[in-house]
C-alpha cells in the first residue's frame, strides 16, 4: 500500500472510528454552565445587550498570529537547511534576531503579562 492509499483511505477510516469512539464512550453530563454561550470571559448582564470589550483579547490573539506565521515560514528553511548553506542559515538567524527584537519589545510594551494589568 503506499502513500497516497493510505491518504485517501486509512486515514478517513481512522477519523471516523475515532469520531465513533469518542461519540459513544465520552461523558454525558451536560449542565447550565457548560451549555451557556461563552462571551469573552465576562458574564452576561441581564437586559444588557452590549458591554464593554477590552482590546487585550485582539493584542493577544494578533500576537497570536504573527508567532504562528513564524513557525509556518520557517519550517521550509528547516527542511531544506542542508541546500542552503551557509547563505541560508544566515537569512534564518537575521529573521530570529528580528523576531526576538520584536518579542523583547512586546513583553517590555506590556501587551504579553499574565497579570490582568489592562482595566
Amino acid at each position: 500500500m503506499n502513500n497516497i492509499m493510505t491518504l485517501f483511505i486509512v486515514l478517513p477510516i481512522l477519523a471516523f472510528v475515532l469520531l465513533a469512539l469518542n461519540f459513544l464512550l465520552a461523558p454525558k453530563n451536560a449542565y447550565e454552565a457548560k451549555a451557556s454561550a461563552y462571551e469573552c470571559g465576562f458574564l452576561a448582564i441581564e437586559g444588557q445587550t452590549r458591554s464593554t470589550f477590552q482590546i487585550h483579547f485582539y493584542i493577544v490573539a494578533m500576537l497570536f498570529l504573527v508567532f504562528d506565521l513564524e513557525i509556518l515560514l520557517l519550517f521550509p528553511l528547516a527542511v531544506t537547511l542542508y541546500q542552503v548553506s551557509t547563505y541560508g542559515f544566515v537569512i534564518g538567524l537575521i529573521f530570529f534576531f528580528v523576531l526576538t527584537i520584536g518579542f523583547i519589545l512586546e513583553i517590555g510594551s506590556g501587551a504579553i503579562s499574565l497579570t490582568n494589568t489592562h482595566e
